[in-house]
């Protein structure tokens, strides 16, 4: 399935926690389309004549982008390109832009994936949102009825948090009838306002063992919800899986458009990664030629994102493809036994498995499996 990536990097401003390419206001919303277009036109090569499954406007916050605007640029790709039957065309947006929701949906959005990220105002002051728990709580009943899937986003171990708080999060959010639920853990990121806080002492954030906690708690609700877990973060009901992410976890080819996307296609001279220019400045001027990084992978760089994202989504890592890997055999098993030893890890017909506790260690028991 091919599919095609959005960044539209606009934000009102910067939340502390994100280090996310964006720049703040909308005084360039005009222009960034009009580039978008140039830019897609010049990568039309790519996928002409092709038939599109999803489409993914992330960013910044594309719910600040007129409707207009993302109706024209949808309208240039289907006249380059076919759809799916049922495609998914995706976009992130704030509570504070549910207004716009149905001009949203008429302009041919199917999915929408809410930034909540709390229903507790303490937490959303932490973080830096400007929207309340009542506008938050309100965006989703209004999209609940407009969109073919609704996705709300939370964040748990945000300073100031306790369980009992990210608890009535998940049950707030469950009671609004969402068809698929988020679950990310705040990580402290380099050069954002956050990671400056915590290293003067001006904020606190909670330890390791309170966010397994919640992620625990989340483990255990959102199942009994009907919410299965199909990644890392990631809860749906049945159908309602992001086609877009499941495609990029499962190495599927994607287009990213504007400045700082990436993509990831096959060609004659193997898996290539390529990203945009990180500068909106730059790709205003050039969008045409935005591409500013490109490498073909070679076999170690496959075999490691193939461990990755293979455990990310949970879909079974063959014993046999890491042994070919690994010229020390020992090695691997002793990691494996290690690893089922701890709770983290199941053997099933040759491949292996992560517990709802292994979820936890993902990244960790990947990197031990990289030889």
């Amino acid at each position: 399935m091919l599919s095609l990536y959005v960044h539209i990097p606009f934000c009102r401003k910067r939340c502390p926690y994100c280090d996310f390419y964006l720049v703040s206001g909308t005084g360039l919303l005009e222009a960034f389309f009009l580039a978008l277009e140039k830019e897609t036109a010049a990568k039309a090569d790519h996928f002409k004549g092709q038939s599109i499954g999803a489409i993914h406007f992330g960013g910044g916050t594309p719910s600040l982008a007129p409707a207009r605007f993302l109706g024209r640029w949808l309208e240039q790709v289907s006249s380059l390109a076919s759809f799916e039957d049922g495609i998914e065309i995706a976009l992130e947006a704030n509570p504070e832009d549910a207004a716009a929701l149905r001009e949203l949906r008429q302009a041919g959005i199917t999915r929408l994936s809410l930034g909540v990220q709390s229903f507790f105002a303490p937490k959303l002051r932490a973080l830096g949102r400007e929207h309340s728990p009542l506008d938050g709580a309100d965006a989703v009943r209004a999209a609940a009825g407009l969109f073919e899937s609704l996705s709300v986003d939370l964040i748990c171990g945000v300073p100031g948090e306790d369980l009992p708080a990210w608890q009535s999060d998940l049950d707030t959010a469950i009671s609004l009838a969402p068809h698929h639920i988020s679950v990310y853990m705040l990580s402290v990121e380099p050069k954002t306002i956050l990671h400056r806080d915590v290293q003067s002492g001006r904020v606190s954030v909670p330890g390791d063992a309170l966010q397994a906690d919640c992620y625990r708690y989340a483990q255990e609700v959102l199942p009994a919800a009907g919410f299965a877990q199909y990644e890392i973060s990631n809860f749906a009901l049945p159908a309602h899986q992001s086609r877009y992410n499941l495609a990029s976890w499962e190495r599927e080819p994607y287009i990213g458009f504007g400045p700082s996307a990436h993509s990831f296609m096959r060609s004659p001279s193997g898996e290539v990664r390529m990203a945009n220019t990180p500068s909106l400045s730059d790709y205003l001027l050039r969008p045409e030629s935005a591409e500013g990084f490109c490498e073909v992978l070679g076999e170690r760089e496959r075999f490691i994102e193939e461990v990755f994202l293979t455990l990310r989504i949970n879909r079974g890592l063959d014993v046999g493809f890491l042994r070919k890997a690994h010229k020390l055999g020992h090695r691997l098993s002793e990691a494996v036994a290690q690893f089922k030893a701890k709770g983290w890890m199941r053997e099933e017909g040759g491949k292996l498995y992560l517990t709802d506790e292994g979820f936890l260690f993902a990244d960790l028991m990947a990197e031990e499996f990289i030889p």
